[in-house]
């Protein structure tokens, strides 16, 4: 089993090539006593990063749709969680780590408005979902430069909602700002692939 210290390593340790903000210290600490695998764990940090970077961006762009930046942080940083109970979806596809993480979270004490991340960042189209959904959903497929339409037409129409600007006009912005936070995208991956499946 990878020990904590491995875990909170991989999580919070200045990294330069690709550079990458420390996860949050309460999301490396849950992670080290469930014994996350390094490669869960290096991740979610990547994930953290580019969710780091919307919340950034939308913020200066679109300072009028109101976004819980810190919801988005620890979504992006637990969205994956579940997987600890369900390794094989590390390497290969599944959705039982999505509600699973969803009651390991909240079984650690985690409020469920924070849970929600675990279970909902596959479900961008489901009834109620929010504009932090959307972010985490959106960090989780541009941190490996995977775009999807229909996801980043919903964010556009958020922010073209809040701003009152054209939706082509948002839609050229939004896929300006992606493109550039794609080209990261090969770093990322490298930098997680370094980090083994295993627990140790």
């Amino acid at each position: 089993m990878t020990s904590a210290p491995d875990v909170l390593s991989v999580a919070l340790d200045e990294t330069s090539d690709p550079p990458l903000r420390p996860l949050p210290v309460r999301v490396a600490g849950l992670l080290g006593e469930l014994g996350a695998p390094p490669r869960l764990v290096a991740h979610l940090r990547a994930v953290h990063e580019v969710a780091a970077r919307i919340v950034e961006w939308v913020g200066e762009h679109r300072p009028e749709l109101p976004v819980d930046g810190e919801a988005v942080l620890f979504g992006a940083a637990t969205h994956d969680i579940g997987k600890v109970l369900h390794p094989g979806e590390l390497s290969g596809p599944g959705a039982r780590h999505e509600e699973a993480g969803r009651e390991l979270l909240l079984a650690h004490g985690v409020a469920p408005e924070l849970a929600r991340f675990a279970g909902s960042h596959a479900s961008w189209q489901a009834p109620g979902v929010g504009v932090e959904d959307l972010l985490v959903s959106l960090a989780d497929k541009v941190w490996k430069n995977k775009r999807v339409a229909d996801l980043e037409d919903l964010v556009v129409a958020e922010l073209s909602r809040a701003g009152g600007r054209p939706v082509w006009a948002e839609f050229l912005a939004l896929d300006e700002f992606l493109t550039a936070v794609g080209e990261g995208a090969e770093r990322r991956l490298a930098w997680q692939a370094a980090h083994p499946v295993g627990r140790g």
